[in-house]
């Protein structure tokens, strides 16, 4: 995907971001924001670089000044394609030129900065050599924030893409899993993910039996059994913004003990889902489902967080759990995804994406949360 993400933001769109990151930045503390190719820059612009190479791109982003996307010359073309490029000015570098002087004359020599998790340590440090003065934070340390809060455009995207993966869910469900390895259920998965409509696909898990009981099992060449519990957790990006979705299917007719554990985490699903509402913690999240796993015995057997932000990559913050005391907003978008891993034997997830609304939360996945029946 090369210059823009989802057709339906415009150029007002990036420009609106951009003022309102520099604005944050600045309120933060921040001389300004320096953004490397990846989701921030694509959220940002629309821009993705044709490739990712050693030659620098790099927004510059500072409150009361135009943003400037530092490229180098022979992908300038691409750049100026962006849906975002009429609301920046473009500075290109030729090889041969130092593209480091270029940028620092656009920054304040004794600043100090948020700069994407994912830029180069050789254009930070070249940066740093260039100027002494200044020091760097990283932007998910700095603002964590910055794209956690969906406008309604994003929100209808969010939504498609969780409707393209429950879609998903209603097929896989209807193919053999006995006698069938993993990994081959997993490319199923896959196959149906990109039928509806997912440019990419970031995972596909399908953990049968005792590899149940690892939360981020990666599908294998164990063959299905009849008999096994099936953890099937699957997402990615459909028009640039995340699916992820958790159920847990059985492959005949489960054991007592097997629906019991089920029912427990549904109960705790449904507990976290109760407790989104605006001004609640993200740990309050966490809370309302470990709870009910602790009071039926198991509470050493959840052994992650309830959840996760998402949007332009599947997983980011805000994260659902306990010491994060970070209010809920209309907007926010996460997993509650509460497990039971039992080692050696099987396990149990269940997960929605919910936003945040004005009086409480949306689920974005609606399949049945009920211990589905395969063959």
């Amino acid at each position: 995907m090369t210059g823009s993400t989802a057709a339906s933001f415009t150029a007002d769109d990036y420009r609106a971001r951009m003022e309102r990151a520099a604005r944050t930045a600045a309120e933060a503390g921040l001389a300004g924001l320096l953004v490397a190719p990846g989701p921030d820059l694509v959220w940002l612009t629309g821009y993705t670089p044709p490739a990712v190479t050693e030659r620098l791109t790099l927004l510059v982003l500072a409150a009361g000044q135009d943003p400037v996307l530092v490229v180098p010359a022979l992908e300038a073309p691409d750049a100026h394609r962006a849906a975002g490029a009429a609301a920046l000015t473009l500075r290109d570098w030729t090889d041969g030129k130092d593209p480091y002087a270029a940028t620092a004359a656009l920054l304040d020599a004794s600043g100090r900065f948020g700069i994407s998790d994912n830029a180069w340590a050789l254009h930070l440090l070249a940066l740093q050599q260039a100027m002494p003065g200044t020091s760097y934070a990283s932007l998910t340390e700095a603002l964590p924030m910055l794209r956690a809060v969906k406008d309604a455009a994003e929100l209808d995207l969010m939504a498609a893409a969780g409707a393209a993966a429950d879609a998903t869910f209603e097929e896989i469900r209807n193919v053999p899993f006995a006698g069938r390895r993993e990994s081959e259920v997993a490319a199923d998965l896959d196959r149906l993910l990109r039928r509806h409509g997912h440019e990419q696909v970031d995972f596909t898990i399908v953990a049968s039996g005792p590899n149940g009981a690892n939360p981020h099992h990666e599908a294998g060449d164990r063959v299905i059994a009849r008999g096994d519990t099936v953890v099937l957790d699957f997402g990615g990006l459909r028009d640039g913004y995340g699916s992820d979705t958790s159920r847990t299917v059985h492959v005949g007719e489960p054991t007592d003990e097997e629906r019991r554990v089920h029912d427990i985490v549904r109960e705790a699903q449904e507990a976290g889902f109760r407790a989104v509402r605006p001004g609640a913690a993200c740990q309050d999240v966490d809370r309302a489902a470990r709870e009910v796993i602790a009071d039926a015995g198991y509470g050493e057997y959840f052994i992650h967080r309830t959840g996760h932000g998402i949007g332009v990559t599947t997983h980011e913050p805000p994260y659902m759990i306990e010491g994060e005391e970070r209010p809920l907003v209309p907007g926010m978008c996460f997993s509650v995804e509460p497990g039971i891993y039992l080692p050696g034997r099987f396990g149990v997830r269940i997960e929605d994406i919910v936003t945040v609304t004005e009086d409480g939360g949306r689920r974005l996945n609606t399949t049945t949360r009920e211990l589905v029946i395969v063959e």
